[in-house]
Order: structure tokens, then sequence, then C-alpha cells
């Protein structure tokens, strides 16, 4: 069930919110139960064969802290320690099971010449999440930083349908508390309004921003693996319209879904935390880790980074665990040759950026002006980013390599200028260049000049200015309800 589909808006994100506050009124045990059997339900309308795998995960791990915390009490610090990696390892492995067995198997038969196979594996949709999730709170649990253990708010705070499939990545500290507190459990109109401005506002970078730009983005990586197959390259034009295509998409599409899930959760009285922060505004790789999935760039921190040792152990040490940390990272978002490349090109960004800071920046750039440095930072920030989702995006290495040597002017084909000025710059896919260039250009413009959505709040000072505020929120929904088309998974689903 998609957040933008008809069934989700006009049947079950109504009934379920009725339904909150309807059996909250007779005790919050029942609301969060059924919010719990909601989420469940939810997660099963995709497949229910993976409902049990989802119970089971959450059964093991909750009685997994159970252990930790009892050991903890009981100062057995050596059993402590053992539960917590074996219940970790447990974790991974159905992770690295249904995630990676096929891919490091294949990997293992190309270099061996093998044929080993465990056949087709489906995977579980939001599995990278939920383990996550539950990966945190042991580490918690055994940190003692968890002081609940309701297995109702437990089994809400795994499954929590807004975050489910495609994050926020949740911290145990930061939801058991809410789901605790009474008021959490009465109808808060402000809340409910804030909640639907932002998933309508979610919805129209779904469907006008992300959708539209869909098409162009897949002819034109489609058409440079065309192109390779019949010895044709890409002109530069198409290649950067094809990575800036690309670029806007998966922010449009992952920003949207993010403020369409915190949107929902608002209305339950629950605030998720902020996975965006106008990231393409960042002036430098370190500033756009703390701005982009913000969520998992903290886990990567609090439980990869730091635990191998982070900056604790000397400049290169650091640099090898930042890199060490991005490509685990990259692994994490697919099974592929290209996702490791992706983490190691940001693992790499991000030494060279705080090389630079360090031993150039610091004690030789001090005089310069600041806005030369938001210019130069910012310029470079992007394209490195820009460059990195080419292979992110890439079916294959010789694919990305391709689109690279065509944006940086390496290998490329010629275009005329007469083409370029009247708008024929997809040579490789059927498609306006025109077109594409009405939605690059208000696209980009949005992502530097924007406001972040999460500072959006009705403005309440005039009865009139609500009124206004509200039916500008019910006019957008209806039409952007109306441009729904074919089935458009969110493209973080796969990972």
């Amino acid at each position: 069930m998609l957040f933008n589909s008809y069934t989700f808006i006009f049947l079950f994100l109504p009934i379920v919110l009725l339904g909150f506050f309807q059996l909250a009124r007779w005790h919050p045990a029942y609301a969060a139960g059924w919010l719990a059997l909601a989420s469940l339900f939810f997660y099963g309308y995709w497949n229910p064969a993976y409902v049990g795998l989802l119970l089971g995960s959450i059964v093991c791990n909750y009685a997994f802290g159970l252990w930790i915390a009892k050991a903890g009490v009981q100062h057995a610090a050596a059993r402590k320690k053992q539960v917590l990696i074996f219940a970790l390892t447990a974790n991974l492995l159905l992770l690295g099971y249904y995630k990676y067995a096929n891919f490091f198997l294949a990997s293992a038969n190309s270099l061996t010449g093998g044929s080993l196979t465990l056949g087709d594996i489906m995977l579980p949709l939001g599995i990278s999440f939920f383990t996550f999730t539950q990966i945190a709170f042991l580490v918690d649990t055994y940190q003692g930083k968890v002081k609940e253990y309701n297995f109702i708010h437990y089994v809400l705070f795994v499954t929590y349908f807004p975050h489910l499939i495609a994050g926020p990545v949740l911290h145990h500290k930061d939801m058991m508390p809410q789901f605790a507190h009474r008021a959490t459990y009465h109808v808060n109109w402000d809340n409910v309004a804030t909640g639907l401005l932002l998933f309508t506002l979610g919805l129209c970078k779904k469907v006008y921003w992300a959708d539209s730009l869909a098409p162009f983005a897949t002819a034109i990586f489609d058409g440079v693996n065309h192109g390779m197959s019949i010895g044709v390259l890409p002109t530069i034009w198409e290649a950067w319209s094809g990575a800036l295509a690309y670029t806007l998409q998966i922010y449009f599409d992952f920003s949207g879904y993010t403020d369409m899930a915190l949107g929902i959760a608002l209305m339950f009285n629950i605030r998720l935390p902020i996975n965006f922060n106008s990231p393409y505004q960042s002036t430098s790789i370190i500033e756009f880790w703390r701005r982009w999935h913000i969520t998992l760039s903290t886990f990567l921190r609090d439980y990869l980074y730091i635990p191998l040792g982070g900056n604790r152990h000397g400049k290169l040490r650091r640099y090898g665990n930042l890199f060490a940390t991005m490509l685990l990272g990259g692994l994490w978002h697919g099974a592929g040759w290209t996702f490791v490349v992706w983490g190691a090109l940001h693992g790499a960004y991000l030494a060279l950026n705080h090389l630079w800071r360090e031993q150039v920046a610091e004690p030789y750039l001090r005089w310069m002006p600041n806005w030369i440095g938001i210019l130069v930072g910012g310029t470079l920030t992007f394209m490195a980013v820009v460059a990195a989702w080419v292979v992110f995006r890439a079916d294959t290495l010789a694919q990305a390599v391709v689109m690279w040597q065509a944006m940086f002017g390496i290998e490329y084909r010629a275009i005329t200028f007469d083409a370029v000025t009247h708008g024929n710059l997809l040579l490789q896919a059927d498609m306006s260049g025109r077109s594409l260039m009405l939605l690059l250009v208000p696209g980009l413009l949005w992502v530097w000049l924007f406001p972040n959505s999460s500072r959006l709040r009705f403005i309440k000072d005039s009865a009139v200015l609500m009124l206004a505020q509200a039916a500008l929120v019910l006019y957008l929904l209806f039409q952007v309800i109306d441009q729904f088309g074919s089935y458009s998974p969110f493209l973080y689903f796969q990972f």
C-alpha cells in the first residue's frame, strides 16, 4: 500500500486515525494495540508471507533486550556482552541472507568460476530499516539507555507504519517515551493540520517532481546502456541532464516520502526525527552528510564510526574509519558493486574534506570572504554529489564510467549548437530536452533556495488566514490526487 494511492488516503489512513482516537477514550493501551495491528496489516498488505519474519524478529530482539537488561541489573558484564554479540550476529545474519547472500555468491562464482546459488530470494520490504532500528535498541539497552520495556510500545516502535518501509531509522529513546505519554492519545488539531500540510507537500514532491523526472532519468541511463552495445557515446548535455534528473528525482522521491511520514505521524501526535535539511544547499561533503538521510548518518556515526575508534586514534585512523563507515553505508543501500563504489566515493570525499579543512582551509584561508567559500564550496560539493549519484543509479560500473567520461569531457559524442538551442539535447532518448529543462531549472532553484519543509507551520494569528491556508492545502491535496497514475513506488523501497 503506497502513501500515494487512493486506498491509503481514503481508506486506510482515515480508518486507522479514527480508530486510534476512539479507542484512546477507553484506554491508551487499546489505541496503541490498534496502531500496532494496523501497522502489521500495512506491512502485510505488500506480502503477507513476511509478517511472520517481522514478528519473529520483533519477539526475538525484545527477548534479547530483556536478557541484556537483566544481565546488567545482575552485574553480569560478561553474559551481557555475550548476549549482545549473539543478538547482533543473529540480526546481521538475517539481513545478510535476504539481502546479500546471492550477491556474495555471485561475486565468489565470478572469481572462482563456480556455480553456487541459493535460488531466488525475495527481499522483504524494509528489512534494512527494521533491522537497524532493533540493533540500535539492543546497543542502547546494553549501554543502559533504555528505560521502558512495554511490549506493545516496542512492537509499535518497530512497526509504526509511517516509517516501517523506508525510514527514518528510529532510536528507542526518541520514540518509546512518546507512546507512553498520555497527551499522544488526544486529538491535537494543530498537529493534524500541520501533519496534513507536510503530507500534502511530500505528495507534491513525489507526484509533481520525482515521478515527472523519473522517465527522463530512466530514458537517458537506458539510452547510455543501448549506446554502449552499439558503440555510440552520449553527449555532454545528455550525461549531465541524466545525472541531474536522477539527482533531483531521488531527492524529491525520498524527501517526499519522509515529509509524508512525518506528516502522518504528526497526525497521531508522534514526532519522527527530521531526515532532511536542504542537503543540496551544503557547502561541504561533511555538511551534506549532516543534512542528507540524517537518521542513517547518525546511526552510522553512533553504531559504526565511533565503535571503530572515531577520531580517537590519530588522523590516519580517523580517515580509515570514515572510509570504512561510508563503504558499509553504501553496501547497506544495496547488494551491488555500484553501491560499494558509491560508498567508497563518499568515504574518500569525507576524508579529503577533513584533510583540506585541517591542512589548508583553517591554517591559510581564514582571510577569504565568506561568500567565496559558500559559492566555491557549494558548487564543488554539488558536483561531487551529482557525480556519485551516477554510479548509485547506474546498472553497472561500466555504464557509470561512460557517463562520467561524457560529463567531464573525456570521451563523448559531439552535439551541434543548433540542436542545443532548439532543445534537442537527448539524442539517445526520444524525449524533449526542452521539457526536461522545464523541470530541471525550477527543481534546482527549489533545492538550492527554498527553506526546509520541517520549518513549515500553519500561521495561527488570523482566523481568515488559517482558513485560507487550510483551503490551499486541501486544494493542492486534491489536485495532486487527481494526478495519480500508474503504480509508482518510492525509490528507497528497494533498499
